[in-house]
């Protein structure tokens, strides 16, 4: 296990309950306004804590179960997100290519659009 292992697994825990409130089947209408709170609270720690482990001058290696922890956190973050637009959503991305994205576009909001692609893009 990595130094990163606890705060995996607690980042797991809390996608995990998250994504539980959220479930399709529920009833309740969700905000897009909320959408955002689960990028940068959820989704975004998660790729950060990507991007930290990997920069820096030192890789820190994640075990294989750490890796599958942090990318399912992220991606239940993810679907949680697309939740808060009425999209059910079935996100199956590595926390590598999220974290690819937000280096390019500095903007953890950007990165749930792009992957996801909800809300769609407008066209001018």
């Amino acid at each position: 296990m990595s130094r990163y292992g606890p705060r995996i697994a607690a980042l797991e825990r809390r996608a995990e309950r998250d994504r539980a409130a959220v479930a399709v089947d529920d009833k309740t209408v969700l905000e897009p306004e909320k959408a955002s709170t689960y990028l940068r609270e959820g989704a975004g720690q998660a790729i950060w804590l990507y991007v930290e482990a990997r920069t820096g001058g030192r890789l820190v290696p994640f075990s294989p179960a750490e890796l599958e922890a942090l990318e399912r956190a992220m991606n239940r973050w993810l679907e949680c997100y697309t939740r808060c637009y009425g999209v059910a959503f079935d996100a199956d991305f590595t926390v590598r290519e999220a974290a690819e994205l937000l280096v390019q576009t500095r903007n953890v909001d950007d990165v749930g659009q792009l992957l996801t692609g909800t809300p769609p893009r407008e066209r001018c």
